[in-house]
Formats: C-alpha cells, sequence, structure tokens
C-alpha cells in the first residue's frame, strides 16, 4: 500500500471519520471494478495495490466498530510488507 493512502487512512481513524472511510472504500471500490474491466495493458500491478488498499481501509473500518482509535492499536499496513 502507497505510503500516501496510509497515512490519509490514519488521519481518518484519528479523527474517527467513518463516513471518510467509507467514501475512500467506495472510490478504491470502483477503482478496483474498472480496472477489471481495462484492456490492452496488463493491470496486475494496480489491481494488487488497490487490493491492498481495500484490505487496510476495511481494517480501518473494523478497528472503528470497535472503538479503537488509538494508533498503536490500528494496524492499517498488510502484514506481508
Amino acid at each position: 500500500m502507497s505510503r500516501s493512502v496510509e497515512l490519509i487512512v490514519e488521519g481518518y481513524v484519528k479523527l474517527n471519520d467513518r463516513d471518510a472511510l467509507e467514501a475512500v472504500l467506495a472510490h478504491r471500490q470502483e477503482l478496483l471494478r474498472q480496472l477489471h474491466g481495462v484492456t490492452g495493458i496488463d493491470p496486475k500491478q494496480a489491481i494488487s495495490q488497490v487490493s491492498q488498499e481495500i484490505a487496510a481501509i476495511e481494517r480501518a473500518l473494523a478497528e472503528l466498530a470497535r472503538g479503537q482509535t488509538d494508533r498503536s492499536a490500528l494496524n492499517v499496513r498488510n502484514s506481508s510488507e
């Protein structure tokens, strides 16, 4: 996941802004849907990147649902990084 998306997600978690996280998630899901329809190039790398971002956003939303907004309790990074 890109550092910029990681910072955005962490920022929204600190602000406890579930609506903003859900908007980012909806945008990334639409982007992923569009990438699956791309022809003429190999979108595998972009699909992988967006999928990692979606997973991080979903983890952040789950943390907010549990009421854990402390950054130390939040792990938005992919465990493979």
